[in-house]
Parts: structure tokens; sequence; C-alpha cells
């Protein structure tokens, strides 16, 4: 089976792939979009890829492609913790640092730390924290610093200056994986967190009350909501889609009958699927 993750070799994706698929080919994409297209060309079997940080909230990327990428099932979630270190290369003057790389979210992530130790240091946006790493090893002629994880460290031959510089110890990331195949991932040798349901729901033409009587579809149900995430349309201020989790297993009539009042209700509602969450180890 082929996994495709957001790579390259030693980004926190990969970690999670590893640990979700132990046996199988693991495919490293330069980014979100090629995981997500990857998947919908029948090139890779899964994707695994990066949903939400418990610091920066949710990636926008990954909301956009689930709405916009046809076809596309959620097998199963994974939270995994993130340790951020800042690397150089081995040659590096530490005192002549001249740019520090990563990927937006780690540099956020850490922004306190950057900000006291490395005020007037430019930062630079990478595709990923791996990318970032990768970079700083094919350039030792350049003073440059990449903000990455010990794995990315020990590929590329960085050497750690400082370590766990994210700004809040409880920092967590939130992978999925992605199919076109419905069927629930499952794997009896790493913890389950629980159980969810995702939806997708486009409300009717903008008008006052819609969105409260959406959510009252949900509520009169007792149908608990863990995560409410709204994302624009980008067809013009004011139009957006939901990504809705449901805590529990989208099974009893009366979760199936949710669907149709939404649709009599004018709302455009595509079912994510039903699946565990896991916890991984970092």
């Amino acid at each position: 089976m082929k996994i495709a993750f957001l790579g390259p070799q030693a980004s926190f994706t990969q970690l999670a792939a590893i640990q979700l698929f132990p046996d199988e080919e693991l495919i490293p994409q330069p980014n979100i979009l090629d995981c997500f297209i990857a998947v919908e060309n029948g090139d890779v079997d899964k994707a695994v890829v990066p949903l939400e940080n418990s610091i920066e909230g949710t990636v926008s990327m990954t909301l956009d492609y689930l709405y916009k990428t046809s076809g596309i099932k959620i097998q199963a979630e994974a939270v995994m913790p993130i340790a951020h270190h800042l690397m150089i290369h081995p040659d590096c003057d530490l005192s002549r640092i001249e740019k520090i790389y990563s990927h937006p979210q780690a540099l956020a992530q850490s922004f306190h730390y950057l900000d006291e130790h490395f005020k007037e240091i430019p930062k630079q946006d990478f595709s990923s924290t791996a990318a970032a790493a990768r970079h700083v090893s094919e350039n030792p002629d350049r003073n440059l610093a990449a903000v990455a994880n010990q794995f990315a460290a020990n590929l590329y031959g960085l050497k750690i200056i400082h370590r766990n510089i994210h700004d809040f110890e409880q920092n967590h990331t939130r992978f999925i994986i992605i199919s076109k195949d419905s069927e629930s991932y499952r794997n009896e040798t790493i913890q389950v967190l629980g159980e969810k349901s995702g939806l997708l729901i486009t409300l009717p033409e903008d008008h006052a009350g819609g969105l409260h009587q959406v959510l009252s579809v949900f509520a009169w149900r007792k149908m608990n909501l863990s995560k409410i995430e709204s994302r624009t349309l980008k067809r013009g201020l004011g139009n957006y889609f939901f990504f809705i989790n449901v805590v529990g297993k989208w099974e009893s009539a009366l979760y199936q009958n949710a669907l149709e009042e939404l649709k009599a209700l004018d709302a455009e509602a595509y079912f994510l699927g039903s699946y565990q969450e896991f916890y991984l180890e970092s």
C-alpha cells in the first residue's frame, strides 16, 4: 500500500505516518495539495496531512482541500506531541546567523523564543520544517538556521543549539488520514482517544438565522459538536463553509436523518466519515 505524506523526509507528518503505517511504502509530497492530488488521482491509497495545532489552530490549506477535492474521506485522526529545536550546520558561525527557516506554523509556535533571542534575524517561511533543515544542510557556506525536529537534525547532519523552543509545553498537532475509501482505519497497538464524525456544511444563501437553523439540527438531537470551523468559499465576503466534528459514531437513525434535515434547509452537507482518534508518540 502506498501512503503519501507532507514531506520531505523527517517532517513531523512523516513521524506520524511511520507510526500509523509502519509496514507500508511512504511517499513524501512537497505540499499538502500534492497529497490530496495523489489520493484523488489514485497514485497512492491514502495520505497523512496535518489538520490542526494546539497553539496555532487549524491548518487552513487542509480544510480548503477537504472541501475542494471530490470523493475524499477521513479515515482517522492522530494527535502527536510536537517539539521544535533550533539547529545549524556544524560549520555555521552561531554569532553570525543571517536567516532562520521553517514552516510558518513552526515559526509562529516559537515566536516568543525567536523574538527574544534572534529578534533582528529575518525569518523565512518554508514548505515544511524538514525542508528547512535540508536547505540549511545543503548550504554549509552560509550561516543559516532552521526550526525542526530531532529526526531532521539526525537525518541532515545538523547541530541542535537550542532545544524545545516552542512557546507552550502543551504543543500537539492533529493529523488526519485521507482516502477515497470510506472504510475507517483501525490499529489495536496505538492508544485510542475516542471516536468522532466529520461533516462539511455549506449554508444556503445568507439570511438571518441561517447558521442557527443548521446548528439546531444537531442541538435538538443532543449531538455533541467538538469542533466548528468556518472557512471562506473564496467567492465573495460573507460566503463560508463549515467543518464540523460530531462526537461519537454516525450510526443511529437520528443521526442519518440529520443529513436529510440539513438538505431540507437548503444546506449542502458532505459526510467525511466516522473515525477513531489515536494518540502517537513524539
